[in-house]
């Protein structure tokens, strides 16, 4: 598969880089950016999957989030997909913020006419790390996955629906509970249909809760329980979308190694994940260490 790279630069000893290729899973045009650090010279890294939030593209994170320096370091590459379909535009995508362009929220549509490209879940889970063992220097069996609000709950949702694949597990202010929140309830009633049922394999908090449920969206019996570690702003304005209270309960009750750190002062901004970023790559580094 042919990788179009739009534009590169060096970064703390490695390279940043914006791309595009033609996604199957998607069937449009499809960017991602990715970090590979200075180690990546000399042999296969560790990657972690950052999937951002609502309105944000590919280049929020490699701008904002300050990174690079500590995937530098720990040697680890860096790669962001975009979130949502571009392109291939579809009826009433650009008519809120918060579905359609830029609010994918990493599922599988199922309902037209958002299933012809809004296949994110596949997008995120298969064919970018696929792509991304085959054409970089990346180890394909020590990946990990984090992301911030709409992309906080991907990657939850994204890990537990694919412990084979996601060595870790990190998010900052995830949408925890999106069959209980207003974002969460619109994009699914637009992308997996009426039915609330179908909703709940696309819920951090009812695959934690359901391990039958768990099983069925990985297609295998229930595997190691992957640590994850929160970071949530405590004046964070969206408090009453993220609901961090139901994730902390659902992963007490199902006894799942969630760390919840509550940061007074803090926000939904990417000045919260760039003061706490290192910490969430260290916890990745730990993990994918060989």
């Amino acid at each position: 598969m042919e990788i179009k790279t739009l534009s590169s630069a060096k970064c703390f000893g490695g390279e940043v880089a914006f791309h595009q290729f033609e996604s199957r899973a998607c069937k449009t045009p499809m960017r991602f950016s990715t970090f590979m650090p200075p180690q990546a010279t000399g042999g296969k890294v560790p990657a972690i999957l950052f999937l951002s939030g609502l309105t944000c593209t590919d280049e929020n994170f490699m701008v904002k989030s300050g990174a690079q320096q500590h995937a530098a370091r720990l040697g680890l590459a860096l790669i962001v997909p975009d979130t949502s379909p571009r392109d291939a535009r579809v009826p009433g995508d650009d008519a809120s913020w918060d579905l359609g362009l830029g609010a994918g929220f990493y599922v599988d549509a199922t309902e037209s006419p958002w299933s012809a490209h809004y296949r994110m879940a596949t997008f995120v889970s298969q064919e970018l790390p696929d792509l991304i063992g085959a054409q970089f220097p990346v180890d394909p069996t020590r990946i990990g996955i984090m992301g911030h609000s709409m992309g906080g709950h991907g990657a939850i949702v994204t890990a537990l629906r694919n412990p084979d694949r996601f060595k870790s597990c990190s998010a900052f202010a995830p949408i925890s509970a999106p069959t209980r929140c207003p974002w969460g309830q619109k994009a699914f009633r637009a992308y997996l249909g009426p039915h609330v049922d179908a909703w709940r394999a696309w819920d951090s908090c009812e695959l934690l809760l359901d391990e039958n449920l768990r099983s069925a969206s990985t297609g295998s019996a229930a595997s190691r329980k992957i640590p994850i570690l929160v970071d949530q702003g405590a004046s964070d304005k969206w408090m009453d979308q993220l609901r961090p209270d139901l994730l902390a309960d659902a992963a007490a009750r199902s006894a799942w190694p969630l760390t919840l750190r509550t940061q007074p002062g803090y926000d939904h901004s990417y000045y919260f994940i760039a003061t706490f970023i290192a910490d969430h790559l260290a916890h990745h580094a730990k993990a994918l260490a060989p």
